[in-house]
């Protein structure tokens, strides 16, 4: 596979499916514990509704076909996990409940704005060609490709605006922009995207899908799916100002995170109905997909997660009983359906 430049070192372990055997150890999935994997889903909408009315005021209506498609993909549901990660990070560190920081609630809104703006691309016929999107048509299916296009573009220059203006502090306002930046492109979520299609043999003369093994799989999901999870916890973790030791665990904890999230995406889309997750489900084997699912079966993909999942929750010891939203978000990708 083509090597891309690594933004941050990669926290992620090798699976062994000879680790199943220990999985009864696992801490959060004892018979006394059942209820824990799905406490998060509160705390999500809590932030969700929070954070909705800076979006709106951040895409206000006028009309405008422009700006009502970008209305249409991000206030069009979704469960804001990014800014959930930002806004819950922030205040770990801060220690301030509830979290009265503009500045993060800014950041939250420009990296959920770079999310939406990636969905409505990846939908695209040139890329996943989806129809189907958070329970609704995608935008170009709502509208047309070519205001999608644009739709998606229009969002992803409206990210970077909100972070030049969240902050009197240059220093802070370059952080937070670059760390964005790196997520996003070509040291992360769109290099990612690239792979992928390349993974699917795309730009091959016959169009034959790759053969990957699990370390090439982990990177390009490091890259598409886990870049911009692990830019949200960085941005929160600079705008509450973590310390070195902080930060290093916070690291760990998103890269486990993100890779968790997509093992849960893999299998959702194997086993899941579209009408649950939202959108069409099948397709990775239908395009020769090489998945954690295609690698090691849905049951040994579904070890994989729990083990994973466990390497997230144990990153965040550090902070004791102060992260246990974010180690629910950790547990909640075992029961994630959409």
């Amino acid at each position: 596979m083509p090597k891309i430049a690594r933004t941050h070192k990669n926290n992620i372990k090798l699976f062994n499916l000879d680790q199943s055997s220990n999985l009864g150890q696992l801490k959060f999935m004892t018979s006394a514990e059942p209820l824990k994997q799905s406490e998060i889903e509160p705390r999500i909408i809590y932030w969700a509704k929070t954070l909705e009315p800076y979006l709106k005021a951040t895409l206000k209506a006028d009309g405008n076909r422009l700006l009502e498609a970008m209305r249409y993909a991000v206030l069009g549901g979704g469960k804001r996990i990014r800014p959930f990660l930002v806004l819950e990070t922030a205040q770990l560190i801060i220690g301030q409940e509830p979290l009265e920081d503009t500045l993060a609630y800014k950041a939250a809104c420009a990296i959920e704005m770079v999310h939406c703006y990636s969905l409505i691309h990846d939908d695209l016929p040139a890329m996943d060609n989806d129809d189907m999107r958070r329970g609704l048509p995608t935008l170009h299916k709502a509208y047309d490709e070519a205001t999608a296009i644009l739709a998606g573009d229009a969002l992803l220059t409206l990210a970077f605006e909100i972070l030049t203006d969240c902050t009197p502090e240059a220093g802070l306002q370059l952080m937070l922009i670059k760390e964005l930046a790196q997520a996003s492109g070509v040291q992360g979520m769109v290099a990612g995207q690239m792979l992928d299609l390349a993974a699917e043999g795309r730009f091959e003369a016959n169009k034959t899908s790759k053969s990957l093994n699990q370390a090439d799989v982990i990177h390009l999901q490091n890259l598409k799916t886990g870049a911009l999870i692990k830019c949200a916890v960085r941005m929160g973790a600079i705008i509450g100002g973590a310390t070195p030791e902080q930060s290093k665990a916070l690291d760990v904890y998103a890269d486990n995170l993100g890779l968790a999230f997509q093992i849960a995406d893999d299998l959702i889309d194997h086993e899941g109905d579209a009408d649950t997750a939202g959108k069409a489900t099948a397709k990775d084997a239908d395009k020769g997909k090489v998945t954690f699912v295609s690698l090691f079966g849905a049951k040994g993909a579904r070890q994989k997660l729990e083990i994973t999942v466990q390497d997230a929750v144990e990153s965040l010891d550090i902070f004791e009983d102060r992260a246990t939203y974010m180690a629910n978000l950790a547990r909640h990708m075992i029961v994630r359906k959409s």
